[in-house]
């Protein structure tokens, strides 16, 4: 079975953080596009269902998840940490689709439905806390999969394999008392929000942060995966691997400073492929993240998914 499929849903499009604001709907619009066209007409898609509070509370605090459903506004905006995280009448449907998609992907790759998902959704979640919403994140959707994988499909060892440029700080805090969970992010450093030194370990190694310089490049970005990053997660031996499928480490992206090409993130697809074929069944659930340069969110999503179907990176 090589089955990929795609999970989506229109209210995605309606978290509107503002005019101007980087994480627009926009953002989704150009991923959408690019997956529609006809060299992905193997994909199967699939509306994202909504999301629990049960699922939510595997990784947040119930007082959040209260807080957060009491101030979704009926109108106009309501900003969660400055100006960075603003929720629109749109968002709380959108960031439920977004928990949703996630934790059907976890349901379709365990029921053999599909070898792997990728979830076409918004707005993005890794920085979310579980008691606090942050970086334009106000749920942690692929900390909520691997929580639900573990504790719902039962699951002895879930990965999330992060390569967003900005480190997941949140999934790092929900993890770092978790050794049963492995949180593994390449990020730009130093970059907001600060967190993901090399140092930073979780309380049994399950925490792996490969900090990348301003610049880094194809070159030195594979040698660093491929040392420090990938043996990692072999040696966890995951079941499942959840991807934090951030793009605006693209040398196009105008939030950061790496310098990575399309053939990257198909490049680093292949290779957890390459270990969910020999710890997981080949299981494997992408979700999402960042990614503001709308040429390099299409192009590096479209490498991206085609790893996923087992193309080539070029079309």
């Amino acid at each position: 079975m090589n089955t990929t499929l795609v999970y989506s849903h229109a209210a995605c499009l309606e978290h509107r953080p503002g005019p101007n604001h980087p994480e627009s709907p926009e953002r989704l619009k150009a991923v959408l596009g690019a997956l529609r066209s006809p060299a992905f007409s193997s994909l199967q898609w699939r509306e994202a269902p909504m999301g629990t509070l049960d699922q939510l509370a595997l990784i947040h605090e119930r007082d959040f998840i209260d807080d957060i459903a009491d101030i979704a506004p009926k109108q106009g905006y309501v900003p969660l940490d400055g100006g960075d995280t603003v929720m629109s009448p749109g968002s709380w449907e959108a960031v439920m689709r977004c928990v949703g998609a996630a934790c059907a992907g976890v349901d379709a790759v365990m029921n053999d439905e599909a070898r792997n998902v990728f979830c076409a959704t918004r707005p993005c979640g890794h920085h979310a806390e579980p008691a606090r919403a942050m970086g334009f994140c106000i749920f942690n959707q692929a900390a909520i999969a691997a929580a639900y994988a573990h504790d719902v499909h039962g699951l002895e060892r879930v990965a999330v394999v992060d390569f967003d440029v900005h480190h997941g700080n949140g999934t790092q805090a929900a993890f770092f008392s978790r050794p049963q969970l492995l949180y593994a992010s390449s990020h730009q450093s130093p970059l907001y929000p600060g967190t993901g030194a090399a140092s930073e370990t979780g309380v049994d190694h399950n925490i792996v942060n490969v900090p990348l310089p301003l610049g880094c490049d194809s070159d030195l970005f594979r040698t660093r995966i491929g040392a420090e990053m990938l043996p990692a997660i072999r040696e966890f031996a995951p079941q499942l691997i959840v991807v934090s499928a951030g793009f605006d480490a693209h040398r196009l992206d105008p939030l950061a400073g790496l310098r990575l090409e399309d053939d990257d993130f198909h490049w680093i697809t292949r290779e957890l492929m390459s270990i969910a074929d020999a710890t997981s069944e080949g299981r494997i659930v992408s979700i999402l993240e960042g990614g503001y340069s709308l040429e390099g969110l299409a192009s590096g999503t479209a490498a991206h998914v085609r790893a996923l179907m087992g193309l080539d990176a070029a079309a």
